[in-house]
């Protein structure tokens, strides 16, 4: 028995997985938990190990019968990227080309990673094929969810002209909470004192913000504040909200199978949330015309219901909104559907990403109607890139007559809380990205 180097590892790993396919049912592991299936074959993959009288070094004969059982159970080449608690997001842009988001700063995984465009496509297959979903020419792209809840985007060529790309957004185990939120410098106490009485007082809320922005982070933190006697009814295109709350019924929509068939729209989930008797409506985000059937819940009695948007300001915002509920199937005059947005939506709460990977509260803006044609939107507290050395969350003195309207509903304000000046000064600098 000879000590096998370095250089024949990959040799050793590669005889070793086919002996495994062979001797272990694979489809029959899926039905036990994840933990025992990895332990199951490990212990085969070392007996079969003994059984051909390999000697490796410790750290060797670990990372062999680690690799091997990523690949036969887990997700191969990036299953150990996926159990980095550090690691937020991995973007695979072909076999050779892996970049992960780290502290929310991207990093290039060395080379080596995946050993051709096969391997990528090998990973691809084992996410979609479990939910009936295939990616081939016919059908180059999917959306689809891991058993742990991280969001996958797979892509494939002639769209992709970097060979099959594949991206995995993972989702914290553990939900954030307010304190974590201002810990990071997320946002500011009197932002966070005045969003808890808008989500008690319920105020209709969107948030607003680019891609990896923190938007569903700040919505599962804000439906805290919703009291626990409340029945939600949450609406996602993929299901990434954990509400810690006891009356949740989550409803998640459907691509159409290989056939094209079946498809469940999120504008379908939202009509039938409305049958069910909700006390909120909480939409993961709005994309297209299920924007119309939203701001006519909250418009009809629906108050407090919450929802993301990707756009570029608070103003944005509404217009985005106004563009997406004109997608919709019913002719409705542009002014119209403008009051319709402005007399929705309450508070509009941006996001951004700082180059630094943060990501703070850049405006909480509440919507006061419309005026002369436009919609008058009050910026209450903002964050200032260039207030002190660190940038600063602050209060522009505005005072919206939606306080006045919380108070009302048993959520009292303090004038103080809207007093010029800063909030308080964030632990990191940073620029937007």
């Amino acid at each position: 028995m000879n000590a096998i180097e370095s250089p024949s590892l990959n040799g050793v790993r590669r005889k070793l997985h086919d002996r495994l396919l062979r001797r272990v049912d694979v489809r029959g592991l899926e039905r036990v938990p994840r933990a025992e299936r990895r332990l199951r074959v490990r212990e085969e993959a070392l007996a079969i190990l003994r059984e051909e009288g390999h000697i490796l070094p410790q750290s060797a004969l670990a990372r062999v019968v680690n690799e091997v059982s990523d690949e036969v159970v887990g997700l191969g080449p990036v299953e150990f990227l996926l159990r980095d608690p550090d690691v937020t997001e991995v973007m695979v842009n072909g076999a050779d080309d892996v970049y992960v988001e780290r502290r929310g700063r991207l990093e290039r995984v060395p080379d080596g990673l995946f050993e051709g465009e096969e391997a990528v496509l090998h990973v691809i297959e084992r996410i979609v094929a479990p939910l009936g979903l295939r990616v081939d020419e016919s059908s180059p792209w999917a959306d689809a969810r891991l058993p742990n809840g991280s969001r996958v985007h797979a892509i494939i060529p002639p769209l992709s002209l970097r060979g099959p790309v594949l991206n995995i957004r993972k989702f914290a185990l553990v939900p954030f909470t307010p304190s974590d939120l201002l810990e990071v410098g997320t946002l500011g106490p009197r932002m966070l004192t005045f969003l808890t009485a808008c989500v008690r007082g319920r105020a209709n809320i969107m948030v607003s913000g680019g891609t990896s922005s923190g938007k569903t982070t700040l919505l599962g933190v804000l439906s805290s504040f919703i009291p626990d006697d409340e029945r939600l009814i949450t609406i996602e295109d993929a299901a990434e909200l954990r509400l810690g709350k006891p009356h949740v019924i989550g409803l998640e929509a459907r691509p159409a199978n290989v056939e094209g068939r079946g498809e469940v729209t999120v504008r379908d989930l939202v009509r039938n949330a409305l049958r069910m008797r909700p006390d909120r409506i909480i939409v993961g985000e709005v994309r297209g015309g299920e924007a119309l059937d939203m701001l006519q819940a909250m418009n009809t009695g629906h108050d407090g219901s919450l929802s993301t948007a990707h756009a570029n300001s608070a103003r944005h915002l509404l217009w985005r909104l106004e563009t997406m509920a004109l997608m919709s199937d019913v002719e409705l005059p542009v002014a119209h559907v403008r009051d319709q947005v402005a007399s929705a939506i309450d508070v509009i709460v941006h996001m951004a990403r700082l180059r630094d990977g943060r990501r703070v509260v850049f405006q909480v803006a509440t919507v006061e109607g419309v005026r002369d044609g436009d919609p008058v939107v009050t910026e209450v507290f903002a964050f200032r890139l260039r207030e002190g050395l660190r940038g600063a969350f602050v209060a522009t003195g505005a005072a919206p007559p939606l306080a006045r309207v919380l108070a009302e509903r048993g959520e009292s304000l303090p004038a103080e809380l809207f007093a010029p000046g800063s909030d308080f000064a964030s632990p990191d600098g940073g620029e937007a990205a």
